[in-house]
């Protein structure tokens, strides 16, 4: 899929879209520890780091680079996505309130030697594209961590700019 794939008119709802990749967005995970799952500032929306974490609650783990390849890993950030997609969605009640994607941090759990973080944090990054249009394209971080918590293999947050 190319670019010009992705910006279907404009004017199609985040919701259509979501429809016509088969994607039904999820109830928000719960925050695993003393935070919030997002955090309303002006018309920013400021989302907590979300992991690859299927609506049954498993988690996918492991460290990129030794017993994930890139491939597992890039679904595993699309399915991160779609948690964030989620919290979105519960923060703001419609996705179509999303103005702008402003900026991506993506966190790979990948061995010292790994180097194809953004082919991974690209999962999370093409979904938005997806699903928002030209409003989803961002300004991102693609960085390997040492590790990350219980292990998963991706972490992502995001700040949107948001519709009053």
């Amino acid at each position: 899929m190319t670019i010009a794939d992705h910006d279907a008119p404009e004017t199609d709802a985040p919701a259509d879209r979501l429809s016509r990749l088969g994607i039904v967005v999820p109830p928000p995970p719960p925050p695993i520890a003393n935070f919030l799952t997002h955090v309303l500032e002006g018309d920013l929306l400021f989302l907590s780091g979300q992991g690859p974490r299927e609506s049954d609650g498993h988690l996918h783990i492991g460290k990129v680079g030794l017993d994930v390849s890139v491939e597992d890993a890039y679904a595993h950030a699309r399915l991160t996505g779609i948690n964030l997609l989620a919290v979105m969605q519960a923060s703001l009640g419609d996705l179509r309130r999303v103005k702008r994607i402003v900026k991506l941090f993506g966190m790979v759990n990948a061995t010292p030697d790994f180097a194809d973080h953004p082919l991974v944090i690209n999962g999370c990054s093409d979904l938005f594209i997806e699903v928002f249009g030209q409003r989803g394209h961002h300004a991102r971080s693609a960085v390997g961590m040492g590790s990350l918590p219980g292990n998963i293999t991706v972490e992502i947050e995001v700040i949107v700019a948001i519709e009053r």
